[in-house]
Formats: structure tokens, sequence, C-alpha cells
């Protein structure tokens, strides 16, 4: 999501916790609704701080760090001969 979109959403929530404020719903509604949205609020100020970027590079260097050096060497091997990618089809 773009953080225009982020921030649009977040505001949109805020709107709406303040127009429950303002109002009572029988059975307790109103005050369930009220959490919910701050829950949202805090998660849609925690998407518009963190980088997405950031978020996914942790994950691939350990995932890098697993295959090893072998690996890259069979894939460059491969580029070199040009044996990347799908087999050709028999043709018959």
């Amino acid at each position: 999501m773009a953080k225009k979109d982020l921030r649009a959403l977040r505001n949109m929530i805020t709107e709406a916790k303040h127009i429950l404020e303002t109002t009572e719903l029988p059975e307790g509604r109103s005050q369930r609704a009220r959490e919910l949205l701050a829950s949202a609020e805090f998660l849609a100020d925690h998407l518009l701080e963190t980088s997405p970027a950031a978020a996914l590079g942790k994950k691939g260097g350990k995932t890098t760090a697993k295959r090893g050096p072998d690996y890259f060497r069979k894939i460059a091997a491969m580029r070199k001969e040009r044996k990347g990618g799908r087999p050709p089809k028999d043709v018959q």
C-alpha cells in the first residue's frame, strides 16, 4: 500500500472513532467498536512508520544464508552455459 493510501485509511478510522465517541449504542456495542477502531488506528500508524523493504530485507538475508555458496556457484555456472530456466520441450 502506498503511504497516501495508509494515511487516508488512518484518517477514515479516526473519523469513525470520533463519530462513535458521540454516540451510545445498545449492549455496549459502541464501546467495542471504539476498541476495534483504536487497534486499527494503532496498526495504521505502525504501517506508516515501518518500511516494507526493511521488513523483507531481514528475511531475505536469512534465506540466502541457508542456501550457501555452493548453490550460487551452481546458478552462476548455469548462467554462463545458458542452462538456466525451463528445459525445452521435446519435439516429435
